[in-house]
């Protein structure tokens, strides 16, 4: 084992910025009350997020590095979410991402021997569903119209108006198109 992996993948400043969000994610955002959407949207506009004012945040979702979360217009994070935004999170309109879910944008390339971090995308495109529990590693992408069933786990793309349930993900059916 080299002592390369010792090294810290964060800058001094990310991890003064991750430091003082994670104090106000424990603290003005986690403690807010259930109808203060604006008042949690506005925390993490502050830390750099790009979110429309028509979304619904929950108070009780986990979030890494806001600064790399994009949300468009009528999209929800349920109770529970994870969103660990060490790549970009790119989530567009009318996306509902359920209870306890966790999109992951982040891992380690094991080929390395010192396992450097990467910080890889997820794209959320429009009306998708991401169902209660499931999973979304990095460098997904989750075409227009996909629902990812309850804990189901996505590491691949996923085809635009298809439904996938599993671990892996395997397509069950196709959905019609919303008008």
């Amino acid at each position: 084992m080299t002592e390369n992996r010792h090294i810290s993948s964060y800058t001094l400043q990310e991890k003064i910025w991750r430091l003082l969000w994670a104090i106000v994610q424990a603290t003005f955002f986690r403690y807010s009350f259930h109808t203060w959407n604006g008042w949690r949207i506005f925390l993490l506009k502050s830390y750099g997020a790009e979110i429309d004012s028509s979304c619904i945040i929950r108070r009780t979702v986990k979030i890494e590095c806001p600064w790399n979360l994009k949300m468009g217009r009528n999209s929800c994070l349920g109770d529970g979410v994870i969103m660990y935004c060490l790549g970009k999170i790119s989530i567009s309109d009318r996306v509902s991402i359920s209870q306890y879910a966790h999109l992951c944008a982040g891992t380690h390339d094991y080929n390395d021997k010192d396992m450097p971090l990467l910080r890889l995308p997820i794209t959320i495109e429009n009306d998708v569903w991401l169902a209660a529990g499931s999973f979304v590693g990095p460098n997904v992408t989750v075409g227009e119209g996909a629902i990812l069933g309850a804990r189901s786990v996505a590491m691949r793309d996923l085809d635009p108006w298809t439904i996938y349930s599993g671990n892996p993900a395997v397509i069950r059916r196709t959905r019609d198109k919303l008008a």
